[in-house]
């Protein structure tokens, strides 16, 4: 636990230096309509981790606060050959702490929270017709930064947490070594580590700002 303090204390200031010293690419403009995609690890969850793919838009606000809606898909494989996939459609909210600051600059560190609907189901690759699904609700917070590459092109980097608000499902199997899929009766808390990697485009302004 000691270490993980110590490592989560060294990104956090690697991130504020970055914010500080880095190269300013012009002055700051909002109302912008971003359009992207982005590849999506999921991790430190009970069904493993997985790789998915999706898409996103951007409108920012104002200079502190961007808005990003996004769609992802993304399969994991479970033990026993059962396949796992997630739909994820939902919004964040980006603040950025560093604002005050000449800005934007190269690398613009921000804070995420967010939610998002998912859809989940497990299928017994080899016997697709064992298989159940569900719907859920889920809220999502993280940290991230923008690479900016030019004053309309960012490579973008996050990790965030996202809790489950739904009933879960669980492989189960019996003394043969049947499989079967089970809803949880009760709604539970289960969640997993997302860290994604975007490619966005501005492309045109909403508003212009006054």
């Amino acid at each position: 636990m000691c270490c993980t303090k110590r490592h989560l204390l060294v990104i956090i200031s690697l991130v504020v230096q970055s914010a500080v010293f880095g190269q300013a690419l012009g002055p700051s403009k909002t109302g912008w309509f971003s359009l992207g995609g982005r590849n999506t690890l999921s991790t430190f969850t009970h069904d493993g981790t997985g790789l998915g793919t999706g898409g996103q838009f951007r409108v920012q606000l104002s200079q502190d606060v961007n808005t990003e809606w996004f769609a992802d898909y993304i399969m994991i494989g479970l033990p026993d050959g059962v396949r796992s996939t997630y739909y994820h459609i939902g919004w964040s909210v980006l603040f950025y702490p560093f604002s005050q600051l000449k800005y934007p600059r190269v690398i613009q560190p921000y804070i995420l929270a967010g939610h998002c609907f998912d859809y989940n189901e497990k299928t017994v690759i080899a016997a697709p017709s064992v298989s159940e699904s569900r719907w859920g609700s889920a809220v999502q917070a993280g940290i991230g930064t923008h690479v900016n590459l030019s004053e309309k092109f960012d490579v973008s980097l996050c990790s965030q947490y996202m809790v489950h608000l739904t009933n879960e499902l669980n492989v189960e199997k019996d003394a043969a070594g049947n499989l079967s899929i089970q809803k949880e009766q009760r709604n539970s808390a289960e969640g997993h580590l997302l860290i994604t990697v975007s490619i966005n485009y501005k492309i045109f302004r909403l508003w212009e700002k006054h």
